[in-house]
């Protein structure tokens, strides 16, 4: 049974960051009892970047404990927290390589929709202190996923999460991940990623665009890559997602 563990909010901060300030809202912290949960975010919650996180296609950002567990034995570490990866919902369940874009949810008194996997820019970098962060969830196929609020209500630590409806397409999270971040996609996939209407209007324009490249070019190479650990740390953010 899907189980959400803990609900984390924070505001925006300014942190240094290699010699300079960075106004940030990755840090999250479990809050107790039931939170409302709005069509635009958690109680509670911000965002420091509004051009590349929040808006209603982006309200709540879900990670699981499966990946926890994970980057505990990949890293070599055990200092996290919830909240560690700057998400509102800790998750036991929801794999990002099971639940597909446009699968519905019900937690407590609201209903959810899958949007988009998380856009992983530096910030995460600085909250788990480890540069190579942004890349390596992406590497990993562990990027975790976006909420839309379908409808507002009430959630709290160990309420049930039930599954109500499956996307169109059966496209996993952690594939459309790939599809735009990793080297070798099909014309067929973003074809298919593009039949989705819950995908978020930023990601169909960029898999829009990925297809009149192919279509033009009359290849399907796929992207060089953006996800290899011995790339620079710093991974700019996809500004045109919203």
């Amino acid at each position: 049974m899907a189980r959400l563990l803990s609900v984390n909010v924070g505001l925006p901060r300014e942190v240094m960051w290699n010699g300079k300030t960075v106004r940030t809202a990755i840090w999250k912290s479990p809050v107790t009892g039931r939170q409302l949960v709005r069509k635009l975010n958690v109680a509670g919650d911000g965002q420091a970047d509004l051009a590349g996180h929040g808006g209603e296609n982006r309200a709540v950002f879900v990670y699981q404990m499966d990946s926890y567990h994970y980057w505990e034995r990949f890293l070599g570490r055990s200092d996290f927290a919830f909240g560690q990866f700057g998400e509102n919902f800790t998750v036991e369940g929801l794999l990002d390589n099971e639940v597909c874009i446009g699968d519905r949810y019900r937690i407590g008194g609201a209903e959810f929709e899958v949007t988009q996997p998380r856009v992983t820019c530096y910030r995460v970098g600085i909250r788990m202190n480890e540069p190579r962060m942004p890349a390596l969830l992406v590497e990993h196929h562990r990027p975790g996923f976006y909420f839309r609020v379908l409808q507002e209500g009430e959630v709290g630590a160990n309420d049930e999460i039930v599954k109500t409806s499956d996307g169109p397409e059966r496209i996993s999270v952690a594939d459309v991940d790939a599809l735009l971040y990793l080297p070798g996609h099909s014309s067929d996939q973003l074809q298919r990623a593009l039949r989705i209407p819950a995908l978020s209007k930023g990601w169909q324009s960029s898999f829009q665009a990925m297809l009149e490249q192919d279509l033009s070019s009359k290849t399907s190479e796929g992207n060089r890559g953006l996800a290899t650990e011995e790339q620079a740390p710093a991974w700019p953010e996809r500004k045109a997602m919203k």
